[in-house]
């Protein structure tokens, strides 16, 4: 798809992330009512759409926006191929006019205004999060796309921040999703959005390797059962020197120091003698990872046995590892009781640093996997643990929870003739208002605003950024925004969660947020809802 020059900034925008968002991927029915606009006169008549959902997911009372930076790229780039307007005119009727095929190969974005609220924002039921101004055929056959962008986006961040609130944020939180998503783009997706909503990384030895490259987010991992299988004895290792981490010197023959490191903690009375015969293919394996990685070594310890195994295994090669000047990172269990596991692996990493003498084994990092979700994370940290890190993945990536946001889009002006109204003037700081519950009529009160913020913002200013015809609301921000980085959107997710109270981010029974209109505003949305409602007669 060929790019297009922003008026405002003069350069040229990247395209979206998949390629196959295109001004084809919507519904049929978006062309044949720009055919309709267009053969009736109506299709550069000037419109106002707002995307906005209806009720916040997974049982909560908050959301968090995302999918911005897609929609601006896709508008950024809105132009059909000739390939695309053939396309177009064998799929609709045979009556459809020439005229509105050469219409469809000039029209682009151009005309088009964006206003959002800023990308990882923390939104509420019928707040408008997009505006989309310009003509209505254009603009309507952007409908589906951007409802398409927006509402995978903003389910999976907030699921990402639901479990980063319930995991707190001392713990480290890995998005382990990519072989269980919906097809590579729900992966990389998934990734993206997950690091907003307050993941720390994507796994890289089975998971996401292009979402790392695609957005920067960092990659973290280590070896799957298979590799610890896949050896039989230390025997098979050939290669068994490895130089000190500052390459002063080199030892010949690392097995040999590990099964020496292996036979001390062994014999470890402090221990209780809970280590006996341990798994010899399994510390094949760790030797052979530790070999090609001295610096970043993680081992998966519940291949066979966590504590009679894994673990020693684990330290050994670790205490082998210090010796030549590194620091193994630690390691990951995968199944069985995670809360109790880490507890056990914990007391013998201090165990060893307080009988051996060794600085930092005690903080050695855990890792725990083996399809989490909120519920378990709860039940993990009720019962007390010692996991450093959590992988997660099924429950995250796919939103098993609930499978769609339900984002709509509607027409909310005409021609300068509101057809519902969900904004108006901003008000002012120490500025006393009487705010309403938008549909009670009995909910009110009088609030003095302390701190005043315009929420939708001016993402795309069309080709002149104003039309003299219909001239600037209050709430419209005179200058483009430009597009954040990925971790400033993350920030500022973080951050705005770091503002909520408590009770109304809380996973169970969470208090709801109290969204207002003014006095105003409430007098205005009922004039229109009246005026428009038929009238029933009774026989």
């Amino acid at each position: 798809m060929e790019a297009v020059a922003s008026q405002n900034a003069g350069r040229v925008m990247d395209g979206p992330t998949n390629p196959m968002v295109t001004p084809l991927l919507t519904d049929l029915y978006q062309f044949t009512m720009a055919y309709a606009y267009w053969k009736a006169g109506k299709h550069n008549e000037r419109a106002v759409f707002d995307l906005y959902f209806r009720k916040n997911p997974f049982g909560g009372e908050f959301t968090v926006f995302a999918g911005l930076e897609e929609c601006i790229k896709l508008i950024a780039n809105f132009k059909l191929t000739e390939e695309e307007v053939s396309f177009i005119h064998k799929s609709l009727p045979g009556s459809c006019e020439e005229g509105f095929l050469n219409y469809l190969r000039e029209i682009d974005c151009s005309d088009v205004e964006v206003y959002a609220i800023s990308e990882g924002t923390v939104v509420f039921p019928k707040v408008p999060l997009l505006r989309l101004e310009g003509p209505v055929a254009v603009v309507q056959l952007l409908e589906t796309p951007v409802l398409n962008l927006v509402n995978f986006a903003s389910l999976v961040t907030t699921n990402a921040a639901r479990h980063r609130l319930v995991a707190g944020q001392s713990k480290m939180l890995f998005e382990f999703g990519l072989r269980r998503a919906q097809g590579p783009d729900g992966a990389i997706g998934a990734s993206k959005y997950c690091y907003i909503g307050g993941f720390d990384a994507t796994r890289w030895f089975a998971d996401n390797v292009a979402a790392g490259r695609l957005f920067g987010i960092p990659l973290r991992g280590t070896h799957s059962h298979a590799f610890v299988s896949s050896f039989m004895s230390p025997d098979e290792i050939l290669e068994r020197s490895l130089c000190s981490s500052d390459g002063s010197s080199t030892c010949e023959d690392f097995v040999t120091l590990v099964h020496s490191w292996l036979s001390k903690i062994q014999w470890l009375k402090s221990l209780g003698g809970i280590f006996g015969e341990t798994n010899q293919s399994e510390l094949a394996a760790f030797i052979s990872y530790a070999l090609a990685f001295p610096n970043n070594f993680l081992a998966l310890v519940d291949t066979y046995d966590v504590i009679r195994s894994g673990v020693p295994n684990f330290c050994a090669v670790a205490l082998a590892l210090s010796d030549l000047g590194y620091r193994a990172v630690g390691i990951r269990l995968d199944s069985g009781d995670l809360a109790y596991l880490s507890s056990e692996a914990r007391k013998i990493f201090h165990t060893i640093e307080k009988e051996l003498g060794v600085p930092g084994f005690g903080k050695m990092i855990i890792t725990a996997s083996n399809d989490l979700n909120e519920e378990t994370l709860d039940a993990i940290r009720k019962q007390g643990h010692e996991v450093d890190c959590f992988g997660i993945g099924t429950y995250l990536v796919t939103c098993y929870a609930q499978a769609a946001l339900g984002c709509v889009f509607k027409l909310v002006e005409i021609n300068n003739q509101p057809r519902i109204k969900l904004s108006e003037d901003v008000s002012k700081v120490g500025e006393r208002i009487l705010c309403r519950h938008p549909f009670s009529e009995s909910k009110r009160a009088y609030v003095v605003p302390k701190r005043v913020e315009e929420l939708l913002k001016c993402y795309w200013p069309g080709k002149s950024g104003r039309s003299s015809e219909y001239p600037s609301s209050p709430w419209k921000s005179k200058v483009r925004e430009e597009l954040p980085a990925l971790k400033d959107i993350r920030d500022h997710c973080i951050k705005q969660l770091e503002q909520m109270r408590p009770d109304h981010i809380r996973r169970l029974n969470p208090t709801p947020y109290k969204v207002s209109v003014s006095a105003k505003l409430y007098d205005f949305i009922h004039f229109l809802w009246l005026n428009e409602a038929p009238v029933g007669e009774l026989q």
